[in-house]
C-alpha cells in the first residue's frame, strides 16, 4: 500500500472513501441508507468519531472524520465490519429486495477471493485516507464530497442529495445525520 494512504497522524482529520465490492449499487433503498446513518450516529456517540462531512452514494461512502481516541484505522475497521453485518442482514431480511440472491451471490464471490472472510464480503478493503493538513486541501475535499452526486448526474445542486452534509452546511433542517462543527478545519 502506498505511503500516502495510511493514518500517520492519529489525531488528525481525514478524508476517506470506501466502496462496496465490485462497486455494486447497494444503497438504493431508504432502509440501507439508514443503516449507514445509524452506524455513524453510534460511532459519534460511543466511539469518539467526529464527522465533519459525508456523502453516501449508491456504491460508496465519503467521510471527513477524526477519531478523538486517536485510532482512526481501528475505528473505521470496526465501523465497516459492523455495517457490513447489518447490511447483509438487512438485505437477507428485506422482502422487497428484488436483487437479494444476486447481491448475496456477488458478495459471496468476493469473499471466496479472500482467505480471511467466512461467507460474504460487503466492503472493499481499502479506505484511501488522506490527512487534511491545510485549508486548501480541506476545501478541495469538501467540494469533492458535496459535488459527487452532481457529477454522477443524480442532482443538479449538492443540497438536493439527501445523504450529503451539503444540507447540514446549508442549514437545511432535513438532514440524514448530524455533523460536528467544522470550524477548526476551515
Amino acid at each position: 500500500m502506498s505511503r500516502k494512504y495510511k493514518f500517520y497522524n492519529t489525531s488528525g482529520a481525514y478524508f476517506v472513501s470506501f466502496a462496496t465490492v465490485y462497486w455494486i449499487d447497494v444503497f438504493t433503498r431508504e432502509l440501507y441508507f439508514k443503516v449507514l446513518a445509524d452506524s455513524i450516529d453510534y460511532c459519534r456517540e460511543h466511539k469518539g468519531m467526529e464527522v465533519f462531512a459525508y456523502c453516501f452514494m449508491p456504491s460508496h461512502v465519503h467521510l471527513i472524520f477524526r477519531d478523538d481516541q486517536e485510532n482512526p484505522s481501528a475505528l473505521l475497521r470496526d465501523f465497516k465490519k459492523f455495517t457490513a453485518k447489518k447490511m447483509i442482514a438487512s438485505i437477507q431480511e428485506n422482502p422487497q429486495e428484488s436483487r437479494k440472491e444476486w447481491l448475496l451471490w456477488m458478495m459471496e464471490q468476493a469473499a471466496k477471493k479472500k482467505g480471511n472472510i467466512a461467507k460474504y464480503q460487503f466492503w472493499q478493503h481499502h479506505n484511501k485516507p488522506i490527512e487534511l493538513w491545510s485549508p486548501k486541501v480541506i476545501k478541495q475535499k469538501l467540494d469533492y464530497i458535496h459535488n459527487n452526486p452532481v457529477v454522477s448526474g443524480f442532482v443538479i445542486n449538492p443540497v438536493d442529495w439527501k445523504y450529503s452534509s451539503a444540507r447540514n452546511i446549508a442549514d437545511d433542517p432535513d438532514v440524514a445525520l448530524e455533523i460536528d462543527p467544522i470550524g477548526f478545519l476551515a
